[in-house]
């Protein structure tokens, strides 16, 4: 393993935070973030709809990040 290229202590102990909650919690939140949209859109608060639904993909991408941390571990 390469030993120039470790882990900063900061990054270390988010993943060790962010490890203990269950990847569904991540899953739930994207879900969440769908349906406020969809109902800001229906309530036509169309700024503030595209900005929650956003949300959704950064939710799925910290799921990802999460679950290969799970799996692979850190340094």
């Amino acid at each position: 393993m390469n030993q120039e290229h470790k882990e900063g202590k900061l990054a270390k102990t988010l993943e060790d935070q962010t490890a203990k909650l269950p990847s569904d919690v991540y899953l739930w939140a994207a879900v969440a973030s769908m349906g406020v949209s969809f109902t800001l859109k229906l309530f036509k608060q169309d700024q503030t709809a595209l900005f929650i639904g956003q949300w959704a993909p950064s939710f799925l991408l910290l799921g990802l990040y999460n679950k290969i941390v799970k799996v692979e571990g850190h340094d």
